[in-house]
């Protein structure tokens, strides 16, 4: 089945999903369930299927030839090669999905789905529309060439994107063993929140294994507050916008730079990054934060009184 096809297929499910959520926030949260910003994020997901129809034919001319010259035949009619196929995507997923917060590049298309500042499914699909110039289906070109069929790997990253759907909510409480080796709604909260304990952690699709083994996983604490969407936030209803609003400060950006070194930082480095060091990345970010919690703290055996007794 072709991947936009599968989508299409999917569509009944996630219009069901969106309607049983918004029922969930009047009825049991009691607060408005956000119309308007689901019309936007629709948009701009309309907007991302027309990019992928357009730049999907060159995608899999790529994904053949590496395809061409596989290393391994690997027969598909076997349901260990489904198995293998899904396990490479999957971490090939968390690759691309981790570069996407590094690469400011990349990061210029990913932003556009973590702009949104209310977590709920339509945010989903809320995708950028330049992938095919960013590069995150560079990603998958590796296993086309150990031997995996372009069609079962462009089929089963869209499996992967379509499990995701249900992480984007606040509808589904922690889900208890499924924690430790699932990808869930909890998860995916910390992801998309930008309290600097929470930033740019949890970058798995289905499995939140990979950010167990290489140190990037953080989990949700009850009842500490979460804020959605982007260290510098938008706000905007405009697909158009939401779609191009990093590149364009990027670009403005690039065309302050005194040299090549420069300008390859603002293109290539973390976003935020400046070439005084005095930007805000996700490690100036933390480090702040850290030396912040660290000036608050009474220092050991100081007397609990005073303006002392009164910190956190």
């Amino acid at each position: 089945m072709d991947p936009i096809k599968l989508y299409v297929a999917a569509l009944p499910v996630f219009v069901g999903g969106i309607i049983l959520e918004a029922l969930y926030y009047r009825f049991v949260l009691a607060k408005p369930y956000g119309w308007l910003i689901t019309a936007s994020n629709l948009l701009v997901a309309f907007g991302r299927l027309a990019s992928e129809a357009l730049s999907k034919g060159l995608v899999l001319a790529v994904y053949v030839w590496a395809y061409q010259r596989r290393a391994f035949e690997i027969p598909m009619d076997r349901w260990e090669s489904w198995v293998a196929l899904a396990v490479a995507v999957d971490f090939a997923y968390y690759l691309l999905h981790r570069c996407s917060h590094e690469i400011r590049w990349m990061w210029a298309l990913h932003s556009v789905h973590h702009s949104a500042r209310q977590i709920t499914l339509s945010v989903a699909y809320r995708l950028g529309w330049t992938g095919l110039v960013s590069g995150p289906w560079l990603f998958l070109i590796p296993i086309c060439w150990i031997g995996f069929d372009p069609g079962a790997v462009a089929l089963m990253y869209a499996a992967n994107l379509l499990y995701q759907f249900w992480l984007h909510t606040e509808a589904v409480p922690k889900l208890g063993l499924l924690e430790w080796f699932l990808n869930t709604p909890s998860h995916h909260r910390v992801h998309h929140a930008i309290e600097p304990a929470y930033l740019d952690r949890n970058y798995g699709g289905i499995l939140i294994l990979w950010d167990r083994l290489f140190g990037s996983f953080a989990g949700e604490k009850d009842g500490a507050p979460r804020t959605y969407g982007l260290v510098r936030q938008i706000d905007t209803l405009n697909p158009v916008k939401i779609a191009f609003s990093e590149w364009i400060v990027m670009l403005g950006d690039l065309r302050r730079a005194r040299s090549l070194r420069e300008a390859a930082g603002y293109l290539f480095g973390p976003p935020g990054w400046r070439p005084d060091g005095t930007g805000s990345t996700t490690a100036a970010i933390r480090k702040a934060a850290g030396a912040e919690y660290r000036a608050r703290r009474r220092p050991f055996g100081a007397p609990v009184d005073g303006a002392a007794a009164k910190r956190p």
